[in-house]
């Protein structure tokens, strides 16, 4: 289904639209043009009975009078269509001549003609008669030999039977042009898709660098598109100097630090006192900030790492088998469900680390059940991409009401009695967020906490 914001829709439409009006213009001219030409034959037959009328027409006592009979027997049929009649200016019934078709009706003068451009002194125009039929009339006005006045001729002719000739091609020109029309959408919807296909291919070789299958536009594409393609390399490029640059520079300066800081602790730990205890507390807050720099620039160098892919179930399912081994005391009954072929896209260290935590904390507080699983997002944080999430759960404490975003700030701990720095499921939330992702904490239906990792999953055949 194609949208009615997207580019294809906007060319199809205008495309469509320019297309029908220039058929309907089209089918109007042609039909136009052909009722026309059967008017001009039409009046051609009519002004070929004209002129054998004033072929045979003579004058008694200033009336008309015809020595030969037509030819054309539709002048004999009573009032069907096919009329002539010769009378004078002036409409005296007793200088007036008429087919025997026109009975005792006459055909009227001038009122309804207008000068015809096609014959310098014929008039022509349309009317009805009495038993309906639409008639073409042509009329001429000749001075006739043996007289001074001015006759009219009018020659009228049945013109509905030539619609039967313009309805029929009306119709057959309906369906041409009909034809003509779906030919010229098919036409439209094929070219529309060959010329846009390499916008489609561009977002299929930007897919695969997102997903890191290649590090920049490799395709050939037209020079309106190969443009766009350039100065997107470029920008790659220049965001991958950006943040090598950047990583480099945090590093040089934790590094840099690090020096100081162990000097300053051992001189403060020599001198000893209120002071040197003052200054030990806090170079040891300084080390412990370096490092949290120093190990979040780690995984945002990781995050953003291109073409690495993870298998998720085999690396949940090896961290539950160690953490089996280390409690195998405690008798911890675990319930574990893997969707095969469930893809992570990052470093696997990083997925080991954040699943690690959480089933860690998990064991931690168990009363004795553990339920972990791996399976495709069914809440996705853009529905644009493929997501995973990785479920922990235990029938432990849990949090208490306000206590998932405590649990997640870094150094802070609901339970100053259990072991720990207090820096899992903070790490875990930093190194989601650093991929896009996102940890859910809530009530597990067990009675302890529900953990829901939700990370952008990669596609079959990375890694």
């Amino acid at each position: 289904m194609i949208s009615r914001s997207s580019l294809a829709f906007r060319l199809i439409a205008a495309a469509s639209v320019v297309s029908v009006v220039l058929l309907i213009a089209a089918g109007i001219l042609l039909s136009s043009l052909f009722t026309a030409a059967v008017e001009r034959s039409l009046d051609a037959r009519l002004q070929a009975v004209m002129d054998g009328l004033l072929a045979s027409v003579e004058l008694e006592k200033e009336v008309p009078k015809i020595n030969n009979v037509l030819a054309d027997t539709r002048f004999e049929i009573p009032l069907a269509g096919w009329y002539w009649q010769i009378s004078s200016l002036d409409g005296d019934p007793a200088r007036q001549v008429a087919s025997a078709s026109l009975l005792d009706e006459r055909l009227p003068l001038t009122q309804f003609m207008k000068p015809d451009r096609r014959a310098g002194n014929r008039m022509s125009g349309y009317l009805e008669d009495q038993s309906g039929n639409t008639l073409r009339v042509i009329e001429q006005r000749f001075t006739l030999f043996g007289s001074k006045e001015q006759y009219s001729f009018l020659v009228a002719g049945n013109f509905d039977e030539l619609q039967t000739e313009v309805s029929a091609f009306n119709n057959a020109l309906v369906a041409v042009l009909g034809l003509l029309g779906l030919g010229l959408v098919a036409a439209i919807l094929l070219q529309v898709r060959y010329g846009l296909r390499p916008l489609s291919d561009l977002q299929g070789e930007l897919s695969e660098i997102r997903e890191g299958e290649q590090e920049r536009i490799a395709g050939s594409y037209p020079d309106e598109i190969q443009t766009v393609t350039d100065e997107l390399n470029l920008l790659l490029k220049s965001n991958t100097e950006v943040i090598e640059r950047a990583r480099t520079q945090v590093g040089n300066l934790a590094h840099a630090l690090k020096t100081p800081l162990s000097v300053l602790t051992n001189e403060a730990g020599i001198h000893g006192g209120s002071l040197g205890k003052k200054v030990s507390e806090q170079t040891g807050v300084m080390r412990d900030q370096v490092s949290m720099y120093l190990d979040r620039a780690r995984r945002a160098a990781r995050a953003k790492t291109i073409g690495a892919a993870t298998d998720a179930s085999d690396v949940v399912k090896s961290i539950v088998r160690t953490l089996e081994r280390i409690h195998v005391d405690r008798k911890i009954s675990i319930k574990a469900s893997y969707d095969t072929d469930i893809r992570f896209r990052g470093e696997r260290q990083d997925l080991e680390e954040m699943v690690g935590n959480l089933l860690d904390n998990a064991y931690k507080w168990t009363n004795g059940k553990v339920a972990v699983g791996v399976r495709p997002s069914t809440s996705p944080i853009d529905k644009r991409i493929a997501w995973i999430d990785v479920c922990v759960e235990d029938n432990g404490p849990g949090l208490p009401d306000g206590g998932a975003a405590i649990a997640m700030e870094r150094g802070k701990r609901l339970d100053e009695t259990k072991p720990g720095s207090g820096l899992g499921l903070s790490i875990v939330s930093e190194t989601a967020a650093m991929y896009g992702g996102k940890l859910f904490l809530g009530k597990s239906d067990l009675g302890g906490l529900h953990a829901v990792l939700t990370l952008p999953a990669a596609r079959r055949g990375d890694g």
